[in-house]
C-alpha cells in the first residue's frame, strides 16, 4: 500500500517551517504591540456553529464544509474559518463579564478546512492568522486593526499590497439596498450563473462577489450600496476613511466588495496584491456587530480579519523576501569509538544546558565523514571525542571555517564553556 498525504494538503518540511516560524515571530510581535493576546480553540465544533455563523446559503455551507456525525451521533464540522469559534469561546467563557477590560483583543493561528478544488495558495487544509476585537464600537478600532495588518505587511517587507474598502451599512441600509439590487438583477436572471440565480432571492449581495464572467459583466452596472447608506452608517464610514487618511494609509473604494460571509456589517476590507497577473486577496475582514447576540450572547460590537499564511508565503517568495536563515550549530561533536559514546553524550547535554546549540555523531563513521556532516550543518566548532580524550581529559576544539585549533580540557568545558568559547574567537581574531 502506497501511503500519500490527502489531496489538498501539504507537508511543511524543516526547510519550509523555518519560513513559517519567521512569519509567525513577526506576527506575534506586531499583535503584541497592539495588545492582542493569543487564543486557541478546537479545530472541530458543532456543525450548527459554522452553518449559522457563515450563513446557510454561503459557499462554505453549501459546498465546502468538512462535516460528519461522530460516534455519539453529534453533527460535527472541521473549522472552515476562525471567527465563529472565537465568538463561541467569548460567550462560553463569559469574556463579556463587567470585570474584563474592553475591548477584548484576541488573535490566533489555526488550520482551517474547506473542501474545494486545490490550487496554488488554496488548499483543503490551510492556515490563517486571525484577530478579533470585541466589546466596543468605534471607527478608531476598525482603523487600528486595518493599520495592524498594514504594519505586519510592511515589517515583512512586502510591496504592492493595496487596501480595498467598502461599507455594508447597518440593517436598515442593507434592507433598502437588498430591494434595489434585486430590482436591478431580476431582468438579468436568465443570464446569471446557476449559483447567482439561486442567490438572487436568498442572498442577492453574494451575486456581487461572484467570480463567474457572466455575473461580473452584469454587476458592473449594479447600484452601489454606498448610495443606500443611512446617515448613521454614512457618518461612520466617513470617519473610518478620515482616520485612515490621518495615518497615511492609502485605500480604494470597491462598492461591489461584500466578503464571503453573511455576518458582516458596516466596514469591510481586503488587502490585495497582484500575483502572476491576477488579484490575490491575502487578508480580509470587517465589522460583525450582530454575531455574538445571534448566538445568545449579549449585544457585542466586534471587528476582525483573517490572513492566509500559505498565500502570504507565495507572495513573499515571489517578491524574494529574505527570510532569516536558520541558525547554525555552535558545536558539532565528532565521536570515535564505542568507549567515547558515554562521554560524548554527557558532553553534548552539558553544552546544551549551557545554552549552546549542539549536535553529535551517532553512527561511528570515519572522521572525514563526520566532518562533512559538521560542514553541512553549518557547525562553528568541532570537538573530537575519542578514547584518548576520555582517558586524558584533554580535547582540541577546531574552528570549522579557519581550521584553527585550541586545546582545553573536558573539566573546563563542563564547568563553563563560555570562557573557552570566547578564547577561541579571540585567538582567531588575533
Amino acid at each position: 500500500m502506497k501511503l500519500q498525504k490527502p489531496k489538498g494538503t501539504a507537508d511543511i518540511l524543516p526547510a519550509e517551517s523555518a519560513k513559517w516560524q519567521y512569519i509567525e515571530e513577526i506576527a506575534r510581535a506586531v499583535f503584541n504591540d497592539y495588545n492582542f493576546r493569543e487564543i486557541r480553540t478546537p479545530m472541530f465544533e458543532s456543525y450548527e456553529l459554522f452553518s449559522r455563523a457563515t450563513g446557510e446559503t454561503s459557499d462554505i455551507v453549501t459546498k465546502e464544509m468538512y462535516d460528519f456525525y461522530d460516534k455519539g451521533d453529534r453533527h460535527i464540522a472541521l473549522r472552515p474559518e476562525g471567527t465563529a469559534g472565537a465568538v463561541r469561546a467569548y460567550i462560553e467563557n463569559k469574556l463579556y463579564a463587567p470585570e474584563i477590560i474592553k475591548p477584548v483583543k484576541i488573535w490566533y493561528e489555526e488550520p482551517m478546512f474547506r473542501y474545494e478544488r486545490p490550487q496554488s495558495g488554496r488548499l483543503r487544509q490551510f492556515h490563517q492568522f486571525g484577530v478579533e476585537c470585541l466589546g466596543v464600537k468605534n471607527p478608531a478600532i476598525d482603523v487600528e486593526i486595518i493599520a495592524m495588518a498594514d504594519s505586519f505587511f510592511r515589517q515583512l517587507g512586502l510591496t504592492g499590497i493595496t487596501l480595498s474598502l467598502n461599507s455594508l451599512g447597518d440593517m436598515e441600509s442593507r434592507k433598502a439596498y437588498r430591494k434595489a439590487l434585486i430590482d436591478y438583477l431580476t431582468p438579468f436572471e436568465a443570464q446569471l450563473s446557476e449559483d447567482s440565480r439561486r442567490r438572487l432571492q436568498e442572498n442577492p449581495l453574494r451575486v456581487l462577489d461572484s467570480k463567474e464572467p457572466e455575473d461580473i459583466d452584469i454587476v458592473k452596472e449594479a447600484p452601489s450600496i454606498l448610495d443606500y447608506l443611512n446617515e448613521t452608517s454614512k457618518n461612520y464610514f466617513e470617519e473610518v476613511k478620515r482616520l485612515l487618511e490621518t495615518l497615511n494609509i492609502n485605500y480604494t473604494i470597491d462598492s461591489n466588495m461584500v466578503r464571503g460571509l453573511d455576518y458582516y456589517n458596516d466596514t469591510i476590507f481586503e488587502f490585495i496584491v497582484n500575483f502572476e497577473g491576477k488579484d490575490l486577496t491575502v487578508c480580509g475582514g470587517g465589522r460583525y456587530d450582530g454575531l455574538v447576540e445571534y448566538f445568545d450572547g449579549p449585544a457585542t460590537p466586534a471587528f476582525g480579519f483573517g490572513l492566509g499564511i500559505e498565500r502570504l508565503l507565495l507572495v513573499a517568495e515571489k517578491q524574494e523576501i529574505e527570510f532569516i536563515p536558520e541558525e547554525n550549530l555552535d558545536v558539532f561533536i565528532a565521536v570515535m569509538g564505542d568507549k567515547a559514546n558515554f562521554e560524548a553524550t554527557k558532553l553534548t547535554e552539558s553544552l546544551r544546558e549551557q545554552a549552546f546549540k549542539v549536535e553529535r555523531d551517532f553512527s561511528n563513521r570515519k572522521l572525514g565523514a563526520q566532518f562533512k556532516t559538521a560542514e553541512k550543518l553549518g557547525a562553528e566548532l568541532i570537538i573530537t571525542v575519542g578514547e584518548d580524550e576520555v582517558r586524558t581529559g584533554n580535547v582540541k576544539i577546531k574552528h570549522n571555517q579557519t581550521r584553527k585549533e585550541v586545546s582545553t580540557t573536558l573539566k573546563e568545558i563542563y564547568e563553563s564553556f563560555a570562557p573557552v568559547f570566547e578564547e577561541i574567537y579571540a585567538d582567531i581574531e588575533n
